[in-house]
C-alpha cells in the first residue's frame, strides 16, 4: 500500500492510500482502491475496508452500486422465461415486477437493505390486497435470490420480511359469506334448466360437464377426444388452455395449474352419452370442411370452432353471462362458481372431503373446506329439522311436568 500526504486548495492536509484490489471480474484489468483521510491511518482503514469488501464472499459491491433494481429484475425474468413455466405465470411475475419498478426502480440493487424493503412492503399492504403483496414478495425474493447466486449483493433483503395480515371489519366478513362462492341446488338446477331452454350451440355439454366435473374453464377448452374414455365412462385432465392475444391461432397447451391437477375423472352415464352425441356430430362438421377444402385444424379438441380451433375460456364466460340473464340468479357467478358448486355437491352426496380433493385437483384447499364444512353443518341442521317434522306429533305428546 501506498500513502502519501497532499495539502488540498483550502491549505488543509489529507492522506491519501493506494493499494491493488481484485481484478475487474469482467475486463481482468488492475484494479486499484484509493482513499482519503484526516490520519494515514483512517486513509489505510478506508483502503482495507474496501478491499474486504470484495473478499468476503467474493462480492464485487462496485457492482452492487451500479446495477439498478429494474436492470436486475429485467435479466432475471427473462432467464425466469427459458425455465419451462407457463406463459401466463411470467406474466403475473412481470405484473409484479411493475409495482415494484414504480417503488424502487433505479435505486442501487447494494442500496436495498432489509428495514427499507419491509417499509416498502408495508406501504404495498395499504394499496394492494394481502394475496397481490405476497405474491410481489415471492417475485422480489427470487429477483434477490439470483443476485445473491451470481454475488452481486451478499443478501437477500427479502428474507424473513413479514407481510402485514388486514383485520377484516364486522362488515367485511358479513358481506363476504361462503354462500357467495357457489350455486346451491337450486340454483344451479336453475341454470342448468335455462341451459336446456335458452342454450346456443356447445352450452349444454360444456355447462352440464363444468358442473358435474367440477373443472377449470382452461381444463374444458384443452379437452381433446383422446382424453375421453368412454368404455370407462372417464375423462382426463392433463392439460390446459393459454391463449394471450385470444386469437384462435394463437394457442398454447401447457401443464394443469398444479401437479395435482392431474387427474381421472369419472362421469355420470348421462354426461358420457351427451358426448357421444356431441362427437358424431363433429365428425360430421369436420368431414364437411375437408370435403370443401376449407381450412380444418386436425387436433382432436373436444370443444373447437367449425374449422377445429379450440375456444378460449373468453367464450365460456360470455355465454354463461347471457344465461345468467334468464335466471333469477343475483350471484357474481363465473364459470368458476362451477368448481365450488361440484365440491357442494359432493359433500351433499356425503363424499369425503380427499376424495373431492382428488377430484377438483386440489384447488383452493381453504375455500373448500370452507364449503364443504359450510354444507355439511347445514345438512346436520337440515336434519335435525327433518327429525322434528316427522315425529312432531310425538315429541308434541311429551309430558314435562313429568320430568319436573
Amino acid at each position: 500500500m501506498f500513502c502519501e500526504k497532499i495539502t488540498l486548495k483550502s491549505g488543509q492536509t489529507r492522506w491519501v492510500c493506494v493499494a491493488d484490489g481484485p481484478p475487474d471480474s469482467a475486463t481482468g484489468r488492475r484494479n486499484q482502491i484509493r482513499r482519503r483521510g484526516k490520519t494515514r491511518r483512517e486513509a489505510m482503514n478506508k483502503v482495507n475496508e474496501v478491499i474486504r469488501g470484495f473478499e468476503i464472499d467474493g462480492i464485487d459491491q462496485r457492482v452492487g452500486k451500479n446495477i439498478s433494481f429494474d436492470s436486475l429484475a429485467a435479466e432475471w425474468i427473462s432467464t425466469y422465461a427459458l425455465t419451462g413455466v407457463k406463459r401466463n405465470t411470467v406474466r403475473i411475475r412481470e405484473k409484479e415486477i411493475n409495482i415494484l419498478n414504480r417503488h424502487i426502480a433505479n435505486m442501487p440493487i447494494s442500496d436495498i437493505s432489509h428495514s427499507m424493503y419491509q417499509r416498502l412492503v408495508n406501504e404495498l399492504s395499504a394499496q394492494y390486497a394481502r394475496t397481490t403483496v405476497q405474491g410481489v414478495n415471492t417475485t422480489a425474493g427470487m429477483i434477490f435470490k439470483y443476485a445473491v447466486r451470481d454475488k452481486l449483493v451478499k443478501d437477500d433483503p427479502t428474507a424473513g420480511v413479514i407481510v402485514p395480515r388486514k383485520k377484516r371489519t364486522v362488515e367485511e366478513i358479513e358481506s363476504d359469506p361462503i354462500e357467495e362462492r357457489y350455486l346451491d341446488t337450486n340454483e344451479l338446477n336453475d341454470f342448468l334448466d335455462v341451459v336446456l331452454k335458452h342454450g346456443l350451440d356447445l352450452d349444454i355439454e360444456r355447462f352440464y360437464l363444468l358442473a358435474f366435473t367440477g373443472m377449470r374453464s382452461g381444463e374444458l377448452c384443452a379437452l381433446k377426444w383422446s382424453d375421453v374414455d368412454f368404455e370407462k365412462n372417464t375423462i382426463r385432465i392433463t392439460k390446459t388452455i393459454y391463449n394471450e392475444s385470444n386469437n384462435m391461432r394463437e394457442y398454447e397447451l401447457t401443464p394443469p395449474k398444479t401437479e395435482g391437477s392431474i387427474r381421472q375423472i369419472e362421469l355420470e352415464e348421462e354426461i358420457m352419452q351427451l358426448l357421444k352425441s356431441h362427437r358424431r356430430r363433429r365428425l360430421k362438421i369436420k368431414l364437411s370442411f375437408q370435403h370443401e377444402l376449407e381450412e380444418y385444424h386436425d387436433e382432436d379438441f373436444v370443444f373447437c370452432r367449425p374449422n377445429g380451433y379450440p375456444f378460449i375460456q373468453k367464450n365460456i364466460g360470455d355465454r354463461m353471462r347471457r344465461l345468467l340473464a334468464y335466471t333469477n340468479i343475483k350471484k357474481n357467478a363465473t364459470p368458476h362458481i362451477f368448481r365450488h358448486s361440484h365440491i357442494s355437491m359432493m359433500a351433499e352426496a356425503e363424499i369425503d372431503l380427499a376424495t373431492i380433493m382428488e377430484r377438483v385437483g386440489h384447488d383452493d384447499p381453504q375455500t373448500t373446506l370452507r364449503i364443504y364444512t359450510h354444507v355439511t353443518k347445514k345438512m346436520k341442521e337440515d336434519a335435525s329439522h327433518k327429525i322434528s317434522t316427522l315425529y312432531e306429533s310425538t315429541l308434541k305428546n311429551i309430558d314435562f311436568r313429568q320430568s319436573q
